[in-house]
């Protein structure tokens, strides 16, 4: 099994969890991981290069996906636009579109730079999910757990995650605070803010946020 992974804090406990999932197993033994950002996983799993990972929303459709993913229900402090010239964060899919679907100029950052550049400079950057929030009632879903092969590995895999508490080991902490110069009580603040069970109402935001990204597109395309 290749995993696509993606090294953003929003997916520690994950990555936690998988250690533990697959501790001393036969998966384990064959398991190996396919790193980069969320542009380039993309890209690799539809090109069947990894078998599974947490796919950019907007570019999940007629995927095989779980309603397992990475959801805020209003702020997330780690996906911003700084308003002024118009700049998409290369290492994204999803947010830049979010941005344009807001109806925001500026240049988008994603990830832990993002987060580290909130921590920082708390009052020149829009934080996009919660202005989708003030927007839309809804909570936005930036990525879900999709796949290649057969469903059942997949199900157990992504319940067997959702049970789980999702606790961080502290020296695992230090180890994300030490790569990331972020500190541990920083990034326990911000993992606060993100879901993974996509509930009801996480489908809902994420099923218009694709019809209005569809409505931006078939706008751009009609000649004006």
């Amino acid at each position: 099994m290749i995993f696509g992974k993606i090294e953003y804090l929003n997916l520690l406990p994950f990555h936690v969890f998988m250690k533990r999932y697959l501790k001393g197993s036969q998966q384990q033994q064959i398991l190996q991981y396919k790193r980069g950002v969320p542009a380039q996983i993309n890209t690799a799993f539809k090109r069947r290069r990894v078998d599974a990972a947490f796919i950019s929303s907007i570019a999940s459709r007629r995927c095989k996906c779980l309603n397992l993913g990475i959801m805020a229900r209003q702020e997330v402090k780690s996906v911003l636009l700084l308003p002024g010239k118009e700049l998409s964060d290369k290492e994204s899919a999803t947010s830049n579109v979010l941005a344009k679907v807001l109806k925001l100029q500026g240049q988008v950052l994603i990830g832990d730079k993002a987060l580290k550049h909130h921590l920082t400079h708390q009052d020149d950057a829009i934080d996009l999910a919660k202005l989708w929030y003030e927007r839309q009632h809804l909570p936005f879903v930036f990525a879900r757990l999709c796949y290649h092969g057969k469903t059942k590995t997949y199900e157990k895999l992504s319940a067997q995650f959702l049970r789980s508490s999702h606790k961080i080991p502290y020296y695992l902490l230090i180890k994300a605070s030490q790569r990331t110069g972020i500190k541990p009580q920083d990034i326990l603040e911000y993992l606060s803010l993100i879901e993974y069970d996509l509930d009801r109402h996480a489908l809902l935001g994420l099923k218009r946020f694709l019809r209005l990204s569809d409505a931006l597109q078939k706008s751009a395309l009609t000649p004006h």
